[in-house]
Order: C-alpha cells, then structure tokens, then sequence
C-alpha cells in the first residue's frame, strides 16, 4: 500500500506541475481562455493568475509562515499514510490526495518567488480562481470528513456495541 500511496502521489504532483508549465507557457501569454461555454451561458474559463496567498487569497505575501503550516501538514499526511496504512483504503486517498496537493502548491510557493500558479476560473458564480492542486486538497479534505464522521466513528461505535454486549453476556453468564 505504501508503494502504491508514493506512485500516486508522484504522478498527482506530475500531473499538477506539468498542468502549471502549460498555464504559464501558454495560458500567461493569453491571460483567459474561453473553456466550457453553452451559447452565451459561460461556466468555465480558464484564467492565469498568480496567487501569493493560501484560499480566497488569504495570508497574501506570508509565503514562509505558508511553507511552514503546508509542511507540517505534509509530514502529518506522511506520518498518517505510515502509521494508518492497514485501517482504511479511503483514509489512505484521502491523505494523497492532500500530500500531492499540497506537495504540488508548496513546489511552488519555493520555486516561484512564492507564486502558486492558478488557472481554473468558474464563471457560473464568483469564485476563486483555483488549480489542479488545490483540487485535490479540497476533494481529499472532503473525503476525510466524510471518513471520519461516518466510517470511523461508525466502526468505533461498533466496537462500543460489541463490548457492551460481551460485558452483558459475561455478566448473565456469571450470575
């Protein structure tokens, strides 16, 4: 499992990195691209920015205090992939998805003078514009909450259950 958890988390990282050369090859130059349109109904652009901040823009120009949450986030999902690596499949995605994304943003944040490259712009609503990376972030957070409020607690719970009824039985038997 651990082998297969690296070889995900490489090829997400190479996905993200060659999806922001793209952007700033091409995309820069450009600035937007029209990208899912229906007649005059515009749902998806994609639009270069520069980001020197964490989500909505938060955190603008504190690059150093960002590498520094985004890696100890990094070796907690290290850690946790590690030490959870038998318990649970989903857990484990989960912690890929946010190490690669978070792997991928912090190449950034370190190799572009603390400019995470952004390219996806959803126009149905004012949104963010966001990145591949950012995507995976999200998406594993969601998976993990999920997780933790009902696959885990569930199995905990469980196992409450199951002791309870053994110490029942035991004293029945006893008496």
């Amino acid at each position: 499992m651990l082998i297969f958890s690296l070889i995900v988390t490489v090829v997400l990282v190479l996905a993200d990195q060659l999806i922001k050369l793209w952007a700033v090859g091409v995309l820069q130059e450009k600035g937007t691209i029209p990208f899912l349109h229906i007649g005059n109904f515009e749902i998806l652009d994609l639009t270069y920015l520069e980001n020197n901040g964490a989500v909505f823009g938060s955190f603008a120009g504190m690059r150093w205090f960002l590498v520094g949450i985004v890696s100890v986030m990094l070796l907690l999902c290290i850690w946790g992939i590690i030490h959870y690596r038998n318990k649970s499949k989903l857990l484990n995605i989960c912690l890929v998805l946010i190490l690669s994304g978070g792997i991928g943003n912090l190449i950034d944040r370190l190799f572009r003078k603390g400019l995470v490259v952004d390219y996806i712009e959803i126009k149905l609503f004012n949104f963010a514009i966001f990145n591949f990376a950012d995507c995976c972030v999200v998406i594993g957070i969601a998976l993990f909450i999920f997780y933790v409020l009902f696959i885990d607690g569930r199995s905990e719970n469980n196992k409450d259950t199951d002791a309870k009824a053994s110490a029942k039985e035991e004293l029945k038997e006893n008496a």
